[in-house]
């Protein structure tokens, strides 16, 4: 039996190929004009997430390049290229809401630690990039010879305490009055609190939660320090002895006038 005979399809003609891509083209061509076009520019901007004193210039910036733009073309890498000139700018967003206003929402580096040169004062940010115009207020201090130059930190000493203030969690952090390299490695005096003892610059997280346990712990009340190089074994030091000190016996040279101070006492906290 036979099988039935199914027809070819036909190949388009040159004409109906023609027809077609001249249609694409105009479509495309229609596509780049309206997206360009005054029809969806942009004339309504929002700028979220700036602090600071460069906060009304960084929105300027950002505000003049958007107007720039269209709901249907947006240029991030030039919005990134309006705020290089701010070292506190680490990233930006930014979110079309069609036809025509554009929400810019600006992602700043967080100020760790103020570097402290004489008077000078200049703020600093986790991966060492000076904020050169922010706030210093409420920031633990590092002490350095000089004002860095430049936009980046680079000496090594000084890195090395600002990635201490970064690791320590925010309600620590705000109570470090300071940091500086002492005998027992980088050390960290607490406001209204003790001193910490954090050894070199390794396992600074597991410091910082070791440092939190102490803290929180009651026999820790009243010391002094903490030393933290093995964060396994924390260790209160300059504990006071809670117990009341038993009169002593006068003796053959002469009674002892006044109570008399309690030795020092270290002991670890935690298991």
């Amino acid at each position: 039996m036979p099988l039935p005979a199914f027809p070819l399809p036909r190949r388009p003609s040159a004409r109906a190929a023609a027809a077609c891509a001249g249609v694409l083209a105009l479509l495309g061509g229609g596509w780049l004009w309206l997206r360009d076009s005054d029809l969806v520019a942009v004339d309504q901007v929002s700028v979220t997430g700036l602090s600071g004193n460069e906060a009304p210039r960084v929105r300027a910036a950002l505000e003049g390049a958007a107007r720039d733009m269209t709901t249907l073309h947006v240029r991030s890498g030039q919005l990134q290229t309006a705020v290089e000139p701010f070292p506190a700018v680490r990233a930006v967003d930014a979110h079309a809401d069609f036809p025509h206003r554009l929400r810019i929402v600006v992602h700043e580096h967080v100020a760790v630690a103020a570097l402290a040169a004489g008077t000078d004062r200049v703020p600093v940010a986790a991966d060492g990039t000076l904020l050169r115009g922010s706030s210093t207020g409420g920031l633990p201090v590092v002490a350095v010879a000089a004002p860095p130059p430049g936009d980046t930190l680079g000496d090594r000493r000084t890195l090395r305490a600002v990635a201490l203030l970064a690791a320590a969690p925010p309600e620590l952090r705000a109570k470090v009055r300071r940091v500086y390299a002492g005998p027992r490695g980088l050390t960290a005096p607490l406001a209204a609190g003790p001193v910490l003892y954090f050894g070199g610059a390794d396992r600074l997280r597991a410091k910082w939660a070791a440092a939190a346990r102490v803290l929180a712990d009651r026999s820790s009340a009243g010391a002094t320090y903490v030393d933290l190089r093995l964060p396994e074994r924390p260790a209160a030091g300059g504990l006071e002895d809670p117990t009341p000190a038993e009169p002593e016996e006068p003796t053959q040279s002469g009674p002892q006038v006044g109570p008399q101070p309690a030795q020092p006492q270290t002991q670890p906290v935690g298991p």
